[in-house]
Order: structure tokens, then sequence, then C-alpha cells
């Protein structure tokens, strides 16, 4: 049995019942699960590993609640910098085709890594596209790699062009085939047990890139299987039109009536949900990832994240995919989200110490993870330090909202299940140099230099 001793922090916020913060705290684990939490005369003098977290404000690990990983090596692409979600779309799709497995492979690892520099422990990814021979296996290879926590969704196109839908024929699927693959993967990787370093979910992209029975079969296979269900929704004005000239009702009725709201479910962005819509997510338990840098970059708009809370929807933080964001950066998402919800509804919108409940105990509950978020007896060992001796918190008073308030800050360390991730603030992977020098070569390639 190992065992784990974090002690003498600046402040340990425990993200508990009580949002507790505790000066001084610090933790204990054995085999990953955290035994106790507190100050030191409530914690064992010794363990077999020790961190000392002077100086340091620790945190739960951050949870991401949706990415794609892939457009991890296609970041400030000239092509649609400037455009809205489908002209942009439009203009990378041919680029994403180009991809293979080791593609995908590389960027979710390097996608992966840039996110637990920013604290974070477990990440849900959106995986729609599955070219020349690409798997959902690649990804989770790089997951196991890294040793971060990874949701993976298994997504899917089967609408194209030629039927009206929005991506090129050659990067859809015979529905057939997805779902026989969606079948597979949760079969060799789903692990629905507390402590589940893999968990795999049914993801079909978008209500405008496959049809409404694929949406339906999906529902039925996810809720057969015991697994989870992702998609885009409401993301932006061209979204809604969609949905009212296609199928003549706004996105959440369009969803509800297919079987995808529920507490197995979350959508990704929902930045036009209205007041009916925000209700019925309330009622059915259905999460939402707010993706509030990426909502920005392609000029979306601001989810009513504020009214979203306010009537008890579940809400994490997303960081969307390295295309549209251009960066994987929880803490940044939690400043961002806080910031726009001031600037939609006024200075007192939205706390700094909400913010990164959103990022922590909101993430988790949105994939229903009761084992994380938080930084309690009986939950997983999922823990960030971050070092608040820096420029980035200096003349800072308040070093819990000073995590969100200032400049966003590289954590220290980053632990999952107590086992190092990031070390003394570099990935702790052996080889990682080479998966480095591996992305930029690759990203050559597809940039045709």
């Amino acid at each position: 049995m190992s065992t784990l001793l974090l002690r003498g922090a600046e402040v340990l916020v425990t993200m508990d019942g009580a949002r507790r913060e505790i000066p001084g705290g610090g933790l204990f684990a054995r085999d990953g699960v955290i035994e106790a939490v507190g100050a030191p005369a409530d914690l064992p003098r010794d363990a077999d590993e020790v961190i000392d977290a002077a100086g340091c404000v620790v945190t739960p690990g951050l949870v991401n609640t949706h990415h794609h990983l892939f457009q991890t090596l296609t970041r400030a692409v000239p092509a649609g910098q400037d455009a809205l979600l489908f002209g942009w779309l439009q203009s990378l799709y041919p680029i994403w085709a180009r991809m293979g497995p080791e593609e995908i492979r590389v960027s979710a690892m390097i996608g992966l890594a840039e996110m637990a520099l920013t604290g974070c422990t477990l990440s849900s990814d959106h995986l729609y596209l599955f070219p020349n021979g690409a798997r959902l296996d690649d990804e989770i290879d790089a997951a196991r790699a890294l040793g971060v926590r990874l949701h993976a969704m298994r997504g899917s196109m089967s609408v194209g062009e030629s039927a009206g839908g929005l991506p090129p024929d050659a990067l859809c699927e015979a529905e057939p085939a997805i779902l026989e693959d969606c079948i597979r993967v949760i079969d060799a990787f789903h692990d629905p047990n507390p402590g589940a370093m893999i968990r795999v979910g049914v993801a079909p992209c978008s209500p405008f890139s496959v049809s409404p029975e694929l949406m339906r079969d999906s529902a039925l296979l996810a809720r057969d299987k015991g697994v989870m269900m992702h998609t885009h929704l409401a993301e932006n004005d061209e979204d809604i039109a969609f949905s009212l000239e296609r199928f003549g009702q706004r996105p959440g009725d369009f969803a509800e009536g297919l079987g995808w709201t529920g507490p197995d479910v979350w959508h990704a962005h929902c930045v036009k949900l209205d007041a009916g819509e925000i209700d019925l997510f309330a009622r059915s338990g259905t999460g939402v990832a707010h993706c509030p840098c990426s909502n920005c970059r392609l000029g979306s708009g601001i989810a009513p994240v504020r009214a979203m809370r306010d009537a008890g929807v579940k809400v994490g933080l997303g960081v969307d995919g390295s295309a549209s964001n251009d960066a994987g950066d929880l803490m940044g998402e939690a400043r961002q989200a806080m910031l726009l919800q001031r600037v939609a509804r006024g200075a007192d919108a939205m706390s700094a110490r909400e913010a990164l409940e959103i990022a922590t105990r909101g993430g988790a509950a949105v994939l229903g993870r009761d084992d994380l978020g938080s930084l309690e007896p009986g939950k997983r060992a999922d823990f960030a330090v971050f070092d608040v001796g820096g420029i980035a918190q200096a003349g800072s008073w308040d070093l819990v909202a000073g995590l969100v308030l200032c400049a966003p800050a590289r954590a220290r360390e980053v632990r999952v299940e107590g086992r190092a991730v990031v070390r003394e603030g570099r990935i702790a992977m052996a080889g990682w140099d080479r998966v480095a020098a591996r992305q930029k070569a690759l990203t050559r390639k597809l940039a045709g230099a």
C-alpha cells in the first residue's frame, strides 16, 4: 500500500459541502484515495511520499467537460481565423481529413499535457472524425501514457454536404458502422467503477452533421450500455436558424424529443438557450459544458450561465478544440467565464470562487463523477498545487480569488490518484521531449511545410 502526505499549504481549497478553505492545510491519501483533510494536527506526520506545499494554494483537480484534442495540431490556422462557426468548420475540414492515427495520438497527448500544466486532472474529449484509419483507441493510448483521466466520447458525423449537412461526405461514416464501433470501444475501454481512469460515451457531433435517427439510436445504445451522452447544442445564431429551418423546433425541444435530455446527458456551448430550454435542462438534470473562450473566438455570444446556475442546471467548463480557442487552460476558462457574466449582468454576477467551483465540483457533476471534484475523505487524490509566490500573484491579498482574478498560474504539481503528472512545473512522463518534437513535425507536415 502506498501513502501520500501533502502538508503546509498557504490555503487548501477543499470544495467540500461547506466549501472549507484551510490555512496551513494538507491531505493524506492511501492508494489514491483521500483519508484525511485538515490542519497539521488532523494529519499523520509521515507517509511514503511527502509534498511540502509551503507558499502554494492547493485545489481539487480541474475538470474539462468539452474538448476536441485532435485540433491541437491546427491552432491559428489562417483559413477561417475570422469566421463564424459554420465557415470556420468548412475551412478546417479538409485539413483534418489529412490526419491519421499518429496525429490523433500525438495531438491528444499534447492537449492533455497542456491542460495538466494548468491543473486539469480529468478531461472529456469529443472525437467525431476518424480519417485514414484513426480510432478512439489512439487518444485513449495517449491519456494512459500521460497518466490523466479521460472521458473519451465516440463522436460521429453521418450527414455530409450532399445530404444537406455541413461536413464533406468523405469525413462521414455509415450509421450502422458508427453504432457498431460505439459498442466496440465501450466494451473494450469503459470503466464504470469509482476511480476510473477511462470512461467512454456516445457523442454524435451535432444536429447539423448527423440524422435524427442516429441521435435517437445513439441514445438508446448509450442507455443500454449505461454510458453518458454528449453533443453540441445551441452554439450560435446559425445553429438556432438551422434547427428551426430543418426540424421546425428549437434545439432544446429537438434534443428532448430524441431522448437527449437527462442526468446522463450534457451538451456543449448552449450559448443560445432560452428560458424554456434552461428550465427543461434544470428539470431533467441535463448538464452544460460552458466554453467561454471558444464562444468569444467564434463570435458566438455569451452563454446565460448565471441564469442556468440560478435555475439549478449543472454547468462545467470546457476549453473546446484548440483550433477555436486556441489554448487549453482551464484556469483561464474560469477567469473568462467570470468576466463574461460580469459583462452581461454586472460586477456581482459571478465571483472568483464560484468560477473555481464550476471548474472543479461543477465539471465533476456534469460528467457524473461523484468520486472527484473536491478534496475530502473518500474522494480520489486528484489535486493541483499552485505556487503563489511568483509575479502572477505578487500583491494578491486573497490567494484563492487570485488564482482566477490574476494572470493564470501554471501548476507546480498535479496528481491523479496520487501519482505525479506534473512535477516541479514539468510533465513527469518519461520521453516527453520526443513527443513535443514529433508534434512540431506533424504540424509542419499538415501545413505543407
